[in-house]
């Protein structure tokens, strides 16, 4: 449990600047706990795929603290989408919208499309608004556990499930309990 951190303003400050230098973080949302890396970053995301031992043809969620971040990842950004995006962020709810620029391959698990999400959890909004004032301008971050196992709810169950697979930079942020303990809808906006 060397990994797991208390949420505190500095520790969350220390996470974000862990991620903007390369290295995981797992962190709380509303649904469920995800292990995040600089969306930008291939040799980070590479390792969610090691830590998950996840095929990385599948694609990973990016969460951004806002929603007019959405138009930094996706073009030909319906209206709907958007209107969506507007009504249900901060929440469990993803949006897949045709990638960006920015979205790479190895986010996108080589799709042309990417699946965009603002988590409804402090700490999550905290670590992502930290993360995104110090450069950041995403973070990939699919549920924290082994690929096909049940997804974490909570700090204790991310460190059992993925613990022995993480450095001695990453980190794992308890923010206690998940409250909805489940994944977020999907909506496909293609």
């Amino acid at each position: 449990m060397e990994n797991t951190f208390n949420c505190t303003p500095e520790v969350i400050q220390k996470a974000a600047k862990a991620l903007i230098e390369g290295n995981l973080v797992a962190f709380p949302t509303e649904t469920v706990y995800g292990l995040g890396a600089d969306a930008c970053n291939a040799s980070a995301v590479r390792r969610i795929y090691e830590v998950k031992e996840r095929p990385d043809t599948h694609p990973l969620i990016v969460h951004v603290s806002a929603v007019n971040l959405l138009s930094k990842w996706a073009v030909d950004l319906p209206e709907y989408a958007l209107k969506l995006g507007e009504k249900f962020w901060p929440g469990p709810m993803t949006l897949i919208v045709k990638r960006g620029e920015l979205a790479k391959d190895f986010v996108t698990g080589g799709q042309d499309n990417v699946g965009i999400r603002v988590p409804n959890q402090q700490v999550a909004l905290l670590l992502l608004k930290e993360f995104e004032r110090l450069g950041g301008h995403g973070v990939a971050a699919p549920s924290a556990n082994k690929f096909g196992a049940v997804s974490p709810t909570n700090a204790d169950a991310v460190n059992e499930e993925i613990g022995a697979g993480l450095n001695s930079t990453d980190f794992i942020l308890d923010g206690g309990n998940c409250v909805i303990g489940v994944e977020s809808t999907i909506i496909d906006c293609t």
